[in-house]
């Protein structure tokens, strides 16, 4: 396996560093401590060169803060400084971390996000299913056929619980540079900030003191997002080269494998399940299971068939909610005509991937049909 070597002084080159800023500003350049820090760019710039130069041991600090959709998640914040550190170590970094991956492995990999997954693993779904659909369209015998099966692999608490010794040791493997080794450790593990959690607990019911200094990476860094690729890359590959398995794809911590061989899945799924248990040190959760294709997948916000694919049902609860909450703002004056049309249109795109006529007509009519939705942007006078 080809390492990544003697690649420190490319990530701290001017040229690479003034690129983070560019990338760490996206979306956020009116924001106040962005403005404070452009101010003196020139000289904020050399700073943070100067520190990564030095190789000053310094551990990032963070702002905690919960999200509660899909689900509870404790997120850890950096000041815009540190998202230009990360910035410059993703550049590099991740584009030569990704030749290495298999694949048909999903999630913050340019090009290859949410909805690509979802069109690959239809690909394999219409693929597997082709004859017995064509012998039951034109009214055949499919008794001789054998069923396919998935086996569905979600991890416990993935980014609590990921394990630092197991995490430094696959980056030795993989990085033959120790100064950048040195300093991704600095980014998963912290004397000041636990980021793990004890097994089986959600983020909510944990206090910092009973948190783990030996497990996990802070979850809304960007590091954090390209590590857990590169830690789950264990798996793949030993998915892939050690056991073989042709239809595997995996979306972050989300696996899918299929097979018309049940005993041959049930197999698979205790051997995957050892490697996470002995190998990565993780433990998968009750939601891992084994069923017939026909029955649909839940894979990345959508369920699929092998002949359709709909929004999974809290989904579409939640674009309804989020609809009905712009709906409101508007009303009162919180957001923009702009912002209202950005969130519409998201909305729009994610639901061309998928048959969502239904609900699409339900939350804003069929003008063709005569058929009114309940999504209407109307402007309180008093707020005009």
């Amino acid at each position: 396996m080809a390492k990544i070597k003697n690649v420190y002084d490319d990530i701290v080159s001017d040229e690479n560093i003034y690129k983070a800023y560019l990338n760490a500003r996206k979306n956020k350049r009116y924001r106040k401590d962005v403005l404070i820090f452009t101010q003196n760019l020139e000289a904020n710039l050399v700073k943070i060169q100067n520190e990564l130069r030095s190789e000053v041991a310094d551990y990032p600090k963070y702002r905690e803060f919960y999200v509660y959709e899909p689900k509870c998640r404790l997120i850890l914040a950096q000041d815009f400084p540190e998202v230009i550190k990360q910035w410059a170590f993703y550049q590099v970094l991740s584009p030569m971390f990704t030749r290495m991956y298999i694949k048909d492995s999903y999630a913050c990999i340019k090009g290859k996000g949410q909805i690509a997954a979802v069109k690959r693993l239809h690909y394999w779904l219409k693929l597997v299913n082709s004859k017995r659909y064509n012998r039951l369209k034109n009214g055949l015998d499919v008794s001789d056929l054998n069923k396919w099966y998935y086996l569905k692999i979600d991890f416990s608490k993935y980014f609590y619980r990921v394990d630092h010794k197991v995490m430094i040791d696959v980056l030795k493997k993989k990085i033959k540079d120790d100064r950048v080794v040195r300093w991704l450790a600095t980014r998963i593990e912290s004397p000041d900030m636990p980021f793990g959690l004890p097994r089986g607990m959600r983020p909510e019911d944990v206090e910092m003191s009973e948190r783990l200094y030996d497990k996990g990476m802070p979850v809304g860094a960007l590091i954090s997002q390209m590590l857990a690729n590169v830690y789950n890359d264990q798996i793949d590959q030993y998915a892939k080269r050690t056991l073989g398995i042709k239809c595997y794809i995996r979306y972050q911590d989300d696996i899918v494998v299929l097979s018309d061989d049940k005993k041959q899945i049930k197999e698979w799924h205790q051997k995957l399940e050892k490697f996470a248990n002995n190998v990565m040190k993780m433990e998968m959760n009750k939601k891992t299971c084994i069923r017939p294709i026909n029955q649909g997948i839940e894979f990345c916000g959508f369920r699929l068939w092998a002949t359709h694919i709909k929004i999974r049902k809290s989904t579409s609860l939640r674009i309804k909610r989020n609809l009905k909450g712009v709906m409101k703002r508007y009303n009162e004056g919180d957001c923009t005509l702009e912002h209202a049309t950005r969130v519409v249109d998201s909305y729009f795109g994610l639901l061309k991937h998928c048959n969502s006529y239904a609900l699409k007509t339900e939350i804003f009519g069929d003008y063709e049909k005569g058929i009114d939705g309940w999504f209407v942007l109307t402007r309180n006078q008093g707020n005009d």
